[in-house]
């Protein structure tokens, strides 16, 4: 028997000052059997950091062909396609040639790999943006982690504010050269 999703509820309270948005998003997230709690809170930040109106959670690890979340225009056409983790270049530019735009959040132990082996596969593609998410961030979420998520995240000068339980973590939004 196959086990059940984890489900998660969280409250984002967000301020992204880069963008003028200024939202409480509240949403439920759903951890896969198979996903890892960093992998969760990578889409959740994803989720977060790229807030708009018609972005929403996929099937994701479920699904192999969707990603991990996407914005669908009011013509059907993907306006936003956005991965977390490390996927193959391949797998980005196919997507590239579907979305307005494509956004991956790598992180993981071999990042660095990733990026000398993948990176240049995407030169030139310039509806991709790829950004390093900081391992120690991830790190210190998961300690944090309850069922229920509260967050305040402020978005200034490409950087990460985030409070969770008092507690503000610092982290940079490196966007990688592509």
């Amino acid at each position: 028997m196959a086990q059940p999703c984890t489900i998660y509820k969280a409250n984002v309270q967000l301020s992204d000052i880069d963008r003028n948005i200024y939202e409480t998003l509240q949403t439920t997230i759903a951890k896969h059997p198979s996903e890892t709690e960093e992998r969760m809170l990578v889409r959740l930040l994803a989720y977060a950091v790229c807030h708009e109106k018609d972005l929403t959670f996929t099937k994701g690890v479920a699904a192999g062909a969707e990603p991990d979340l996407w914005a669908i225009g009011p013509d059907g056409r993907i306006q936003t396609w956005i991965e977390v983790g490390l996927p193959d270049a391949e797998r980005l530019v196919k997507a590239s040639r579907h979305a307005g735009q494509v956004i991956l959040f790598a992180f993981g132990s071999s990042r660095n790999i990733w990026e000398k082996q993948q990176l240049a596969k995407l030169a030139g593609m310039d509806n991709i943006k790829i950004f390093g998410i900081n391992q120690q961030l991830i790190s210190a979420l998961i300690t944090t982690l309850q069922r229920s998520i509260s967050w305040s995240l402020t978005i200034t000068e490409g950087s990460l504010y985030l409070t969770v339980n008092g507690e503000t973590f610092e982290s940079e939004m490196a966007q990688l050269t592509v």
